[in-house]
């Protein structure tokens, strides 16, 4: 049985766009065509892109996954693989959690910057803390 784009798509629960964007990096293989030139996928192209989109869930980005596939294409287990990239990604997002926290304390303090009571002053509080942040100096 032969799938045509639309139809992997709807079976992969993603777009054609996504299934055309996939094989044009490489994720999926280049699929047969028809006499009029519909491209046929496999039951393979399913399973594959199931695959793509769950390693995608984890935070993975394509080129590892593409990296993941092409072990898994010759025959060997991508769990070796796979548990450098999942460690890696850890970090990342530890890293990220660690900016946000950062973050939240500074939009925090700004929250308790006051408005001078004469709103005609300048410049307000908000906006020499948004100046100093961008570099420059104000007043």
């Amino acid at each position: 049985m032969t799938l045509r784009v639309s139809e992997l798509a709807i079976r992969a629960g993603i777009s054609p766009d996504a299934v055309r964007y996939y094989e044009k990096e490489g994720l999926i293989p280049h699929p047969a065509r028809s006499g009029s030139g519909y491209r046929q996928f496999d039951e393979d192209a399913v399973e594959r892109l199931h695959f793509i989109r769950g390693a995608q869930t984890l935070g993975l980005k394509l080129a590892d996954i593409k990296e993941l596939l092409a072990i898994r294409d010759r025959g060997a287990c991508p769990c070796g693989h796979t548990q450098q990239l999942l460690e890696k990604r850890v970090a990342e997002i530890d890293q990220e959690m660690r900016e946000l926290r950062a973050l939240r304390r500074e939009l925090m303090s700004m929250e308790q910057l006051q408005c001078p009571t004469d709103r005609n002053s300048s410049p307000w509080p908000c906006e020499i803390e948004f100046v100093k942040r961008g570099g420059e100096r104000v007043g």
